[in-house]
């Protein structure tokens, strides 16, 4: 085997797979078709979750120095209401960053840790047997790995070859958006704006530097198109919906989006994985994608790892399907809920009219904020406390923060009696005895990716479920 485990795509999520693979000595190597990155700068936002999985992973520092703090709240719908007091994390904000500077950040992280990434590589095929995959690039090249991972974006290659279904809908809307410099002045902008945001919520235009404006105009159609579009189109649209074109001119990008909304219907086909938005896509309404791929490759990093390692329960690499996908079907659902809500049709606007005032009730403002920011999210481990199967925030412990001893990657028992043990298990979960912790459990076992695997305090249980979870312990008498 050249690879223990190939991966199709170096965005966010590729990139981020890779780094939590190698933080267990995996053998990882990243193909990326496109040779330079994208010539538009689309600007991203890093949700709750996705802000304290870099901080789980110490990304959080470099990531900041290079992003804009916004305050939390408006991301339903661009339902313009406050996020609710007391959310539970300290990182209750949304982090604005250019995604070319989040997947240069992610792609350095990964080859810091020993992850190859070669650039101008296009995966065109594969073959999987019963002990590896063998890929097959543009330029003839073949490589052998014992997994592969799709992480190559809404027209996977890797999707379409596995023959996965992607079941959903196709674009109905289509916007364009970019970054322009307008000649208008700023007083007539501001007026023309206000004035047609109170009938399309999908129009905008919003200062993005000195006489610079980001603009958000509904597109006239539905296009099959890559590329980008051109200065023109944005002209004739903005006279279509607004009467006048702004002046705009010296564009630094434009782009367009669609609504197309799919789901892959499997995550898994024997060493092949899907991951991102080679498993799902959606509209951007929300801010959602990214967030949703990083967090796809945080839940799979360590269990494909532990099947690389051979400490992998039998079922644990399923777990990542059965994990995710409901994620991903809500994500689904709640942007065509958003979207619906952006209609100018008069049921729609009465609708959003209704959910404006019961965002007034701080219980559905919280729902609102925390199904979008992914901090509300539950596995489903079985019977137990609430907290079992959620993520834990970074409270403070004696030693410091909680995520600052994630950072390997690896699970922890916090062990507020002192007497527990994870014996065998010690060289893939670590143990804090009698941490100084808010904590309304006696003993908790979280997973690498920060969620709640266990609550108690009996010896026994905490073994099942540490097998459960972590494999078989070691015989230390065997070593």
């Amino acid at each position: 085997m050249h690879f223990d485990v190939i991966i199709a795509g170096c965005g966010p999520t590729g990139a981020m797979l890779a780094a939590e693979l190698r933080l267990h000595d995996v053998r990882v190597l990243v193909l990326e078709k496109e040779t330079e990155p994208p010539s538009f700068v689309r600007i991203v936002g890093l949700h709750i979750r996705s802000i304290e999985l870099m901080a789980m992973r110490g990304l959080l520092e470099r990531i900041l120095e290079r992003g804009r703090r916004r305050p939390a709240g408006a991301y339903f719908a661009a339902i313009d209401k406050p996020a609710p007091e007391g959310l539970d994390s300290p990182y209750a904000y949304l982090l604005g960053i250019p995604q070319p500077v989040i997947v240069r950040v992610l792609e350095d992280h990964a080859v810091e840790l020993g992850a190859q990434v070669r650039h101008g590589r296009a995966v065109v095929g594969f073959a999987q047997d019963d002990d590896g995959v063998t890929v097959e690039l543009a330029d003839g090249e073949r490589l052998r790995s014992r997994y592969l991972v799709g992480c190559d974006g809404g027209r996977s290659t890797v999707r379409k070859l596995l023959g996965v279904g992607f079941p959903g809908e196709p674009s109905r809307n289509e916007t364009l958006m970019g970054e322009i410099a307008v000649g208008a002045p700023q007083d007539e902008i501001a007026a023309k704006v206000s004035e047609l945001r109170e009938t399309d919520r999908r129009f905008s235009l919003a200062p993005a530097g000195v006489g610079v404006y980001r603009v958000v105009v509904p597109a006239a159609g539905v296009s099959d198109r890559a590329a980008p579009p051109t200065l023109e189109d944005f002209r004739r649209q903005l006279r279509a919906v607004a009467g006048t074109d702004f002046g705009v001119h010296s564009p630094r990008w434009l782009s367009r989006f669609g609504d197309a909304t799919r789901l892959a219907e499997r995550y898994r086909v024997g060493r092949v994985l899907l991951a991102g938005d080679a498993a799902h896509i959606h509209p951007p309404i929300g801010g959602q994608g990214l967030n949703l791929g990083v967090q796809d490759a945080v839940n799979l990093g360590w269990k494909l790892a532990a099947q690389v390692r051979g400490w992998a329960p039998e079922t644990l690499l399923d777990t990542y399907h059965a994990e995710r996908h409901p994620v991903a079907e809500d994500v689904l659902d709640n942007t065509r809920a958003q979207m619906e809500l952006l209609s100018a049709e008069p049921g729609p606007r009465a609708v959003r009219r209704l959910l404006t005032e019961l965002m007034d009730f701080e219980e559905v403002n919280r729902h609102l904020v925390e199904k979008i920011t992914a901090i509300g999210i539950r596995y489903d481990f079985g019977a137990g406390p609430d907290l079992l199967g959620r993520r834990l925030p970074d409270i403070d412990l004696k030693e410091g923060r909680l995520y600052g001893l994630l950072r390997r990657g690896r699970g922890l028992l916090l062990d507020r009696t002192g007497r527990l043990s994870v014996g065998g298990w010690s060289d893939r979960v670590d143990h804090l005895a009698d941490p100084t912790a808010a904590l309304d459990a006696p003993c908790v076992l979280l997973r690498p990716d920060g969620h709640v695997a266990w609550i108690g305090d009996d010896q026994r249980d905490l073994d099942d479920h540490l097998s459960r979870w972590f494999g078989r312990p070691v015989d230390r008498s065997q070593v």
